[in-house]
């Protein structure tokens, strides 16, 4: 059975092997949910600097939960995979709840990521576990990469809720590499978007409220 334990020192894991980069293009497009309301609401573009939230998978934050320099954000390449990985919880779509908005963006330079869905992670001693497994594990692992690999903008990995579909975690080191203006951006809510809501809710298995 895969496994994932801890992550060596990052001086290990720097001198065991290289990163495996995969490079978002400039021009790339990539979608987020954001919200505008409840706890941690921010910017569209905005890069979240409080946490590690138990909640994430790849919080690079330093413990405990606090405001720091460290900042992430969460994107996908498709629409229904951000679905798919902001409403895992309780499996509900709602588009009220929080304000969330679904922006879509480009980026304006090439973005260097650590490939998760290569044979990376097994040859640095864990498993392609580290896409769905244990959160505080992978949290770990995050942590390690950053401080190993310093060129490394964030982690391309594999959805565990939509079919392994490209997902991404962008660090802070990325934030530069944003285009300030996004392609769309509209309200969950807007009525234009209930059909396609309503097609992702089939496809997942999600409920929509």
């Amino acid at each position: 059975m895969p496994k994932l334990p801890d992550p060596p020192s990052a001086s290990e894991l720097a001198n065991r092997l290289p990163a495996r980069v995969v490079t978002l293009p400039a021009g790339g497009e990539l979608w987020r949910i954001s919200f505008q309301g409840g706890d941690y609401s921010a910017h569209w573009a905005s890069f979240r600097h409080y946490g590690p939230l138990l909640s994430a998978r790849f919080d690079h934050h330093l413990p405990p939960p606090h405001q720091q320099e460290r900042g992430i954000l969460y994107a996908a390449s498709e629409i229904i995979t951000c679905v798919a990985e902001v409403f895992q919880a309780i499996r509900l779509i709602d588009p009220h709840d929080r304000l969330p908005w679904l922006v879509g963006f480009r980026l304006r330079r090439d973005v260097p990521l650590l490939d998760l869905s290569s044979g990376w992670p097994t040859a640095a001693g864990a498993s392609m576990l580290i896409n769905a497994g244990r959160r505080d594990r992978t949290r770990a692992w995050s942590r390690a990469i950053y401080h190993a690999y310093p060129r490394v903008e964030g982690l391309h990995y594999c959805s565990s809720m939509y079919a392994n579909r490209p997902a991404v975690a962008l660090y802070e080191r990325a934030a530069d590499s944003i285009d300030p203006s996004p392609i769309f951006h509209r309200e969950l809510a807007d009525p234009s978007l209930l059909d396609s809501l309503r097609r992702f809710a089939v496809e997942l298995g999600y409920e929509l409220s």
